[in-house]
């Protein structure tokens, strides 16, 4: 593959980069010219079209509109990413290349009734329609501060400046590009119990109406919350901030009875969707507390699961996070002394604190069965597999998930460099430097589009050839809620 290049349509913005970059930097005009390589960065000025860019905000273009139709930046996240990170201001979206310079308000706003953000005359003729191209705009005029204006030379001495500090971002570009395999774990993303509680939403809301509490998030990823609020659920810390009568959920990571009475005593409606393998732990709880036994819970204290277990019997649940702690645990009695585990935790660490708990307790009684869920351990599974053959792994999910954390540290644990990312414009360039073979997974709360995303990404830096790895397959599926049901029914 041809080396990387960087584009300057003009002399004063050549002359703002020259020097600066490791990258080779060519002022271009607006011929692209064939003998170019790509992939390539096409870097200058720009016009914003909408009144919330600023001169000098910087301006990633997600797509470039010209006559020869729209074309996609792939890469346009990663570095709009590394640009915010770098202290810029940065805007993505579509911009626009028309044959003359635009500057009445009429025209502007034309173009952005169109969804533009910025506009030139360079872009769409450099551009290439493989998606390769990224572009880079810094905004000199704007509807309210005119191109053709005194203030113009002022605020384009400032844009080349702001210009010139893009040069680190634009060097770490440069050192990403190439050739590369994706290795995608297999399973990955959602699971049955995430699924069940998204579906729990949207059905309540399709049923009720606007708005829908639901108590704390979902399940922990930002993305599944925004997207839910975008349909008109409210998301609240507990019950009692719910409108009496109103209609609340419960998250897949389950709640103590105590909030469940709250709920009732306020007249809720309540559809529960906590996870029924979280249910299956509650139930273990309920039990081994009934036969007057301290319950020893292997989990994170401040996880919402482990609150809500340690909630149904508080008298009797100790929280044990980790071997340490189980060393130095103590209980009234040894000979009646049992465990559960929340079900995300990472299946080595959790098998190491039993094997403590064990020898220290032989009356130590366990669960029928395993506690961390089928997910959890398929994608741990998969994922060491994965970091086995690559140099790099990315794991997609909120870095409140628990489940997500734990696929980090099992890549860690195989020597493998990972990383957790919310979505694809976290993933940060200097990662993929001189890589050549990427893991991708994503946590059982992330949704899939947000691996499709960061696949596509990478395509923006050099071809990717993607293969999947893992042959388990997933095909539970939960039932829904019995309230959601009675609901149905009547």
């Amino acid at each position: 593959m041809t080396a990387p290049v960087v584009r300057t349509p003009l002399w004063t913005e050549w002359l703002a980069l020259r020097g600066r970059l490791d990258v080779p930097v060519v002022r271009t005009g607006r011929s692209r010219g064939a003998s170019l390589p790509v992939p390539d960065l096409v870097a200058g000025l720009a016009g914003a079209l909408t009144s919330d860019v600023a001169p000098g905000d910087l301006v990633v273009a997600g797509e470039v509109r010209g006559e020869r139709g729209p074309m996609p930046s792939h890469a346009a996240p990663l570095v709009a990413g590394e640009l915010r990170r770098a202290g810029l201001r940065v805007h993505v979206g579509p911009v626009v290349t028309t044959r003359r310079v635009v500057d009445s308000t009429q025209d502007r706003a034309a173009l952005a009734a169109r969804g533009a953000v910025a506009v030139d005359t360079e872009s769409a003729l450099l551009a290439s329609p493989d998606g390769t191209t990224v572009v880079v705009r810094v905004v000199t005029d704007t509807p309210r501060q005119r191109l053709l204006s005194p203030a113009l030379p002022a605020r384009a001495v400032r844009a080349l400046a702001t210009l010139r500090r893009t040069a680190p971002v634009l060097d770490r570009w440069a050192a990403a590009v190439g050739e590369r395999e994706v290795v995608l774990a297999t399973p990955r993303s959602f699971c049955a119990g995430v699924e069940r509680a998204i579906h729990v939403v949207e059905s309540a809301l399709d049923r009720f109406g606007a708005p829908v509490h639901v108590r704390r998030q979902i399940v922990h990823n930002r993305h599944v919350v925004e997207e839910l609020e975008r349909r008109g659920a409210v998301f609240v810390e507990e019950a009692d901030e719910v409108p009496e009568g109103g209609v609340v959920v419960f998250s897949a990571h389950g709640v103590a009875p105590a909030v469940r009475r709250t709920a009732e005593e306020r007249g809720l409606r309540v559809i529960d969707a906590t996870c029924p393998l979280v249910w299956k732990v509650h139930r273990e709880v309920g039990r081994f507390a009934a036969a007057d036994r301290t319950v020893l819970l292997i989990g994170h204290h401040d996880h919402e699961e482990v609150v809500g277990t340690r909630g149904e019997a508080p008298d009797h649940v100790v929280v044990v996070a980790d071997p340490e702690e189980a060393a130095r645990v103590s209980v009234p009695d040894p000979e009646r002394v049992s465990y559960v585990m929340q079900t995300t935790l990472a299946v080595d660490d959790a098998a190491e604190t039993a094997a403590v708990l064990r020898e220290r307790f032989p009356a130590l009684a366990g669960p029928h069965t395993d506690d961390i869920c089928y997910a959890t351990t398929n994608r741990q599974q998969a994922v060491r597999e994965v970091a086995a053959r690559t140099e790099l792994v990315i794991v997609v999910g909120s870095p409140n998930s628990s489940n997500s954390q734990r696929l980090v540290e099992v890549a860690e644990a195989a020597g493998t460099p990972a990383h957790l990312v919310d979505d694809v414009s976290e993933v940060e360039l200097s990662w993929l430097a001189g890589v050549r073979r990427v893991g991708i997974t994503a946590g059982a709360s992330a949704p899939p589009a947000l691996v499709d995303d960061v696949v596509q990404s990478l395509a923006g830096l050099g071809p990717v050839h993607v293969r999947e790895h893992g042959d388990v397959v997933e095909d539970i599926a939960f039932a829904v809620p019995k309230e959601l049901s009675r609901e149905v029914v009547t």
